[in-house]
């Protein structure tokens, strides 16, 4: 439960901070125009399309918004285990009219679930139709989605892998984006430029495609949420200076240590020097913007010293 909302469960980890930015993203793509509904589909199955789909409900119900997560994958449906509800009657018995007891009942509040986020209801995929693409193709898939409008703030709907049936395709048509889930060494590139096309194709908006399953080193999976919220140039100018700092801290430690002040003064002396010429070496790893700044540091430092020269001469 804890993996799967982990914008939930875990607020302050380093990936619910990234679903917060790919929230303001989104928020900030459609300022122009109101943002209702959102289509979340992948490739292939296993690419992490419902994982993504549920956190990032998760992430704007957090702002207060009452959202919807719909589970349109008929075919697999899975979103009733993650949140732990019952799945029928679901979105197939609206859709088709017809429940376990092969009765109708148009009221849709009797579809929905709360879930144990605030804000956030769900409305399962109910029963595996024979006829899942029809469902979708009907005008009551299209009423069901203005009525959920007027209920919720945002309707987030976890579609199809559209490599493999065209449903989530269907749906591209009648949502405001859709945005593409991207396994790592899973998607190819001839595959997201056919769903691409196929979306534009049918009159669809794409948000833009997440990059998902990237393996991380152990040090960024446990940065904290501030730290992981820091543009890259600075953080690597961060990284640079301390590195800079713990050879110093290793310096002192010398010193302290030894019962020969003398001798170890002088070993830490050339122990800095041959790390700062090490380190000076290297310098071109570092991104252009801090080696730009310590150019122009010392340019500076250089012109006013030949200015107060210039003025004690005078």
């Amino acid at each position: 439960m804890k993996k799967e909302l982990i914008a939930h469960e875990d607020p302050k980890s380093h990936v619910s901070e990234l679903f917060r930015t790919l929230r303001t993203n989104i928020q900030f793509m459609s300022s122009n125009r109101q943002l209702k509904s959102l289509l979340i589909t992948s490739t292939l199955p296993g690419e992490g399309k419902t994982w993504v789909s549920s956190n990032l409900a998760i992430a704007f119900a957090q702002t207060n918004k009452r959202v919807v997560l719909v589970d349109a994958d008929m075919r697999k449906c899975g979103l009733h285990d993650i949140f732990k509800v019952t799945h029928c009657p679901g979105l197939s018995n609206y859709l088709s009219g017809v429940n376990d007891n092969n009765s109708q009942n148009e009221d849709l509040s009797n579809y929905l679930r709360e879930t144990e986020i605030p804000n956030l209801d769900l409305l399962p995929a109910g029963n595996v139709p024979p006829n899942p693409s029809e469902l979708l193709t009907s005008h009551r898939m299209i009423e069901l989605l203005n009525n959920l409008k007027e209920l919720y703030d945002l309707v987030v709907i976890d579609g199809t892998p559209s490599k493999l049936v065209t449903d989530a395709v269907i749906l591209s048509r009648i949502v405001d984006y859709t945005i593409i889930v991207a396994g790592h060494n899973m998607a190819k590139k001839d595959d997201l430029t056919k769903i691409v096309r196929d979306i534009k194709g049918v009159g669809g908006n794409i948000a833009g495609v997440v990059y998902n399953q990237k393996p991380v080193a152990n040090k960024k999976s446990t940065e904290t949420y501030y730290y992981a919220s820091v543009p890259a140039k600075v953080r690597q100018e961060m990284e640079y200076e301390q590195k800079r700092q713990a050879q110093k801290t290793r310096t002192t430690d010398m010193l302290q240590r030894d019962r020969n002040p003398e001798e170890t003064q002088k070993k830490a002396i050339e122990e800095q020097k041959k790390y700062e010429e090490n380190l000076e070496a290297t310098q071109d790893e570092r991104p252009p913007e801090v080696r730009t700044a310590d150019m122009l540091k010392q340019l500076n430092d250089y012109l006013q010293k030949e200015k107060e020269n210039r003025d004690n001469r005078s």
